[in-house]
């Protein structure tokens, strides 16, 4: 089946088999691996992108649904060699440890802020549910959100 896509700012289109996934596409077609697949039943939010400037689980996605849309990845985020905002937070308030969920937490960290630029601590919390932390660093995680949001309102 021939799709075509918008994915960080560049036009793709491919003949694919049907029931290939977001995230298999993303990772297996276009190199991009970034957007992690965990679980692959949406439970963990390590695929988590943006589809049409939402964040969407891309692991229970599959890539012809996303036909004619607009994907941001964890590799869209930084602008030119610098970081995002909020990829910066989480590097300066050791928000990740092994590493795994950052992307996806990246991704909802940035629908979160989108939606609501001075998030309490609280909703965040609420925010990042369906994104796990194999690490359990929840604490600077949620404290890397808020200094991104200190960041961009600045």
């Amino acid at each position: 089946m021939q799709i075509s896509i918008k994915v960080n700012g560049k036009e793709y289109s491919h003949d694919i088999e049907p029931r290939i996934s977001l995230a298999q596409y993303l990772r297996e077609t276009l190199n991009l691996t970034g957007t992690h697949i965990g679980c692959d039943t949406s439970g963990c939010g390590s695929c988590t992108v943006h589809v049409d400037g939402a964040s969407a689980k891309a692991c229970t996605l599959l890539a012809v649904q996303v036909d004619g849309c607009e994907i941001k990845t964890i590799e869209g985020m930084a602008h030119g060699s610098g970081m995002h905002p909020i990829q910066e937070a989480f590097k300066e308030n050791h928000g990740l440890q092994c590493g795994f969920c950052t992307p996806g937490m990246v991704m909802t960290a940035a629908d979160i802020l989108k939606n609501n630029p001075n998030p309490t601590e609280e909703e965040i919390r609420h925010g990042l549910e369906g994104n796990f932390c194999r690490c359990t660093g929840y604490h600077n995680i949620v404290k890397s959100i808020q200094h991104a949001a200190e960041k961009i309102n600045a």
